[in-house]
């Protein structure tokens, strides 16, 4: 049996999205269905949609920021009942079996297709489902642009009540991909954390550092941004201040770079103390080179850091939570996603856009 369904997709790298209908397998075994109230729209929704990384499943149904409530539970699912509050982030399965599963580490799969996408299919489809090599039997999978999902019950999180619920999406993946690293290189108490960027990466990971009790830096090309930073309790500095750099030399026990778009490692390397590791998230490009030397004399590292677990995410919406964290968000109807788009790609946004899954029901009517 399947489940109608409708959401917004894109048929072309070129095309805008559009309403598309669809169909959803009714839950098995140990799935749910959720009814999507909310889905953040993310920079990396709008890559895929465009193929900038030349991987896109056509037509592709962005969307891994979801939050909404249980509808339906499959035979023996136990840790979600039908009305629970629940999200769904970047992956909805994994192959289970690989060493960095096993390790609660599903984020970085090693099995033969990586992990499955709420979206755009497995990470690696290394072939057609109608070959039977590809072992989640899909090549592509639609995201959360829609008005429902059926996901295992072991990827969808639990939502705080306590979080405000449009505020929450942005953290499925916003949120992991900075708590992830900050947690990972140790972060505590008194800890000195360059932030490179302010958008909706960098903004979650000034709220998340600072509760976490480090000393924060903002890094921004936007001068505009400098008095942001300072809003939320960090250092600002904008780029090329020269003298604000020299002050920082060997200063940061991390800096972790937000920015989703190729960049320069090299001004920042001075920066970091003994030790200290330079992380990038945002950018999945070929980056520049950098100064081996840099690197050599303070036993530096370069590092990279992929969203984060199911047990991670579950972990910053609980931490956001008890330390009433949010991000700024900005709800829109899903027939204004095009606009908002343009938007983010200009960087014209001080927040982050959530979509207002009411806003379907004109589709749905017309879909009925």
């Amino acid at each position: 049996m399947t489940i109608k369904a409708i959401g917004y997709a894109a048929n072309h790298s070129f095309s805008r999205l559009k309403p598309l209908a669809f169909e959803r397998d009714e839950p098995g075994a140990g799935e749910v269905q959720i009814d999507i109230l909310y889905c953040g729209v993310c920079h990396s929704d709008i890559h895929q949609a465009e193929n900038d990384w030349g991987n896109t499943v056509y037509p592709c149904m962005p969307g891994h920021e979801i939050v909404g409530r249980v509808a339906r539970v499959g035979a023996g699912v136990a840790r979600h009942g039908v009305g629970d509050l629940v999200g769904v982030g970047c992956m909805i399965d994994s192959c289970h079996q690989c060493a960095p599963c096993r390790a609660g580490d599903e984020q970085y799969c090693e099995g033969p297709n990586s992990w499955l996408a709420t979206y755009n299919g497995p990470m690696t489809p290394k072939a057609k489902a109608k070959t039977g090599e590809n072992q989640y039997g899909c090549d592509n999978t639609y995201g959360g642009y829609s008005n429902t999902i059926v996901v295992r019950e072991d990827f969808v999180l639990k939502v705080p009540e306590t979080l405000p619920i449009e505020a929450a999406a942005p953290i499925l993946c916003a949120g992991v991909t900075t708590y992830s690293p900050l947690k990972h290189w140790g972060v505590k108490p008194g800890h000195k954390v360059g932030i490179v960027g302010l958008g909706g990466l960098g903004d979650m990971a000034v709220k998340l550092a600072k509760a976490m009790g480090a000393e924060v830096t903002v890094f921004t090309t936007t001068k505009e941004k400098v008095a942001e930073a300072e809003k939320l309790g960090a250092t600002g500095v904008a780029e090329g201040d020269k003298q604000a750099y020299a002050v920082l030399e060997k200063h940061f026990d991390l800096i972790l770079s937000t920015i989703p778009e190729k960049h320069k490692v090299d001004p920042f390397l001075p920066l970091l103390a003994h030790g200290a590791s330079y992380v990038s998230v945002g950018a999945l490009a070929q980056m520049p080179g950098w100064n081996h030397q840099e690197l050599i004399m303070g036993r530096n590292t370069i590092a990279g850091s992929l969203i984060g677990s199911i047990a991670e995410t579950q972990e910053v919406l609980d931490f956001c939570a008890e330390h009433g964290i949010a991000p700024d968000v900005q709800l829109i109807p899903i027939q204004e996603v095009n606009e908002a788009y343009k938007k983010v790609k200009s960087g014209d946004v001080r927040f982050r856009y959530v979509i207002d899954m009411a806003s379907l029901k004109p589709e749905l009517e017309d879909a009925a």
